[in-house]
């Protein structure tokens, strides 16, 4: 909660208008976590990182959702998009990034989508840095703190042997 939130409360960074509690975090948590790949990076080695509901120290979390497609297929699609939080820098997001692609290689996902705020340059550089292409930009499709806002997407599509 206290790396979404004020992301939601101070940021552009994020369209939501309204913090989650703890209870609405863990229900949504609890919907994605039998086909969906969220982690957690938790530091146990000193006082740095956001205070988590249990006592913990919190320095970011990445996961795996839905992709929204233009219209339903009748099949599962394989595209998933990504997401990743962090606040206390020392690389995390780029470890988290890393290793939720290979968690949604591992899922069987063939290709991830991350939108991303435009005016969001540290997870422009953090996807770029991790394989991710730029796919093409949305002019003005959310508007916060008085601002429309731009949104570019980025693709990463696993690498396999035949395809």
């Amino acid at each position: 909660m206290n790396i979404y939130n004020p992301e939601v409360n101070e940021a552009s960074i994020s369209f939501d208008l309204v913090p989650r509690t703890l209870a609405q975090q863990e229900e949504w948590i609890g919907r994605h976590l039998d086909t969906h790949p969220c982690i957690v990076a938790v530091n146990e080695d000193d006082d740095v990182g956001e205070l988590g509901a249990r006592g913990e120290r919190i320095l970011g979390f990445a996961l795996v959702s839905r992709f929204a497609t233009a219209r339903p297929t009748p099949r599962p699609s394989r595209t998933r998009s990504t997401s990743v939080e962090r606040r206390a820098g020392r690389g995390v997001g780029e470890v988290l990034l890393r290793q939720l692609m290979a968690l949604a290689g591992e899922s069987g996902f063939h290709s991830l989508i991350a939108r991303i705020v435009g005016e969001n340059a540290s997870s422009i550089r953090l996807h770029e840095k991790c394989g991710f292409t730029l796919v093409g930009t949305e002019i003005e499709v959310g508007r916060k703190q008085g601002v429309w806002l731009d949104v570019v997407e980025f693709q990463y599509v696993m690498p396999t042997r035949s395809r």
